[in-house]
């Protein structure tokens, strides 16, 4: 019993210690800056951009030839509306390679064209409003159901940021008034002579002239209907020449230098004639020096007796009617 109560005071005074003690402050443990707080990622300027993105190496190229790429790594800021590569692919065959061989003519003013001086972000930009780039002529800004466009070009991506200004991509390129102008001015008559053969061309690659060709041919009239001219052709299909008398087609090759060479010229005119040229009773002196006649009544064409069935075929070096019938010079 002494026992218990000794160790039951001994218990009451341990506790009264501990409750007395002093407290000692815990150390505080400093806190990690929060990750938002980092620095953020510095912009690469325009031409930094255009480079790493992929979208945009004829461009660089042309940038780089024309020297604009320290400008657009200058302080800025400008807008760029930056073309991809489809739409310098897009070009007519031959025009960037064009362009970049005068990097100082055309190229330069059509680069400038697509540059804005200053940070215009699409928010900024209304219908109708235009712009001046720094080439000097204006762009003109579409807004339609939410598609924004820059002349005829469509925005696909808007309000890539740069260190000195911002990027907008444009799926074509666009041209300042001057270059396009001209671009329309050439543009048919590179077409035209890429695409359009000569008259003899046309001939062979119809398939309905078979038999005009052959006695072409044996006259020793295709050089001369292929060269610079212009003519107009009367041209008879292989029907009308079938049409004729049994035997007389093959008799007129047997003696090419002489009726048949006459038919033939008979059929051709100096100059190209188109049909809004033609008018009712007009006559025109062949190439035989004997002159044909042409009727126009309730709008069909006639040249003497022989009906037009197709008209202002055109060729390199004139122009094609196609006749029904095979027309016969007075002599004949």
């Amino acid at each position: 019993m002494k026992q218990m109560r000794l160790w039951t005071g001994l218990l009451v005074v341990a506790l009264t210690m501990t409750a007395c003690a002093p407290v000692v402050p815990v150390p505080a443990q400093p806190v990690e800056p929060a990750a938002a707080e980092e620095a953020p990622a510095e912009l690469g300027t325009i031409v930094d951009i255009a480079v790493g993105a992929g979208d945009f190496n004829t461009l660089v190229a042309a940038v780089t030839a024309a020297g604009l790429a320290e400008t657009l790594q200058g302080e800025g800021p400008f807008t760029v509306f930056a073309p991809t590569d489809a739409a310098f692919a897009a070009l007519p065959e031959g025009t960037v390679e064009a362009l970049l061989e005068d990097p100082a003519g055309a190229l330069t003013d059509i680069l400038l064209y697509h540059v804005v001086a200053g940070k215009v972000m699409s928010g900024d930009l209304s219908d109708g409003m235009t712009a001046e780039t720094v080439q000097g002529a204006p762009i003109t800004v579409g807004i339609a159901d939410g598609v924004v466009t820059i002349n005829e070009a469509t925005v696909v991506v808007a309000d890539i940021e740069a260190s000195n200004g911002v990027i907008h991509v444009i799926d074509a390129v666009i041209l300042p008034p001057a270059e396009e102008e001209a671009a329309a001015e050439e543009a048919p008559a590179e077409e035209a002579s890429a695409e359009l053969g000569t008259i003899v061309d046309i001939a062979v690659g119809a398939g309905d002239f078979n038999t005009l060709v052959a006695a072409v041919t044996a006259a020793g009239l295709v050089e001369t209907l292929q060269g610079e001219g212009p003519f107009t052709v009367f041209a008879p299909t292989d029907a009308a020449f079938a049409a004729l008398p049994e035997g007389t087609v093959e008799a007129l090759l047997e003696d090419p230098a002489g009726a048949l060479t006459d038919i033939l010229l008979y059929h051709v005119v100096a100059g190209k004639v188109m049909s809004g040229d033609l008018s009712d009773g007009m006559t025109a002196e062949t190439v035989l020096g004997a002159p044909i006649t042409v009727g126009i009544a309730d709008g069909v064409v006639t040249i003497n007796e022989a009906t037009v069935v197709a008209a202002d075929i055109e060729a390199s070096n004139g122009v094609i009617h196609v006749i029904d019938a095979v027309i016969l010079p007075p002599a004949e």
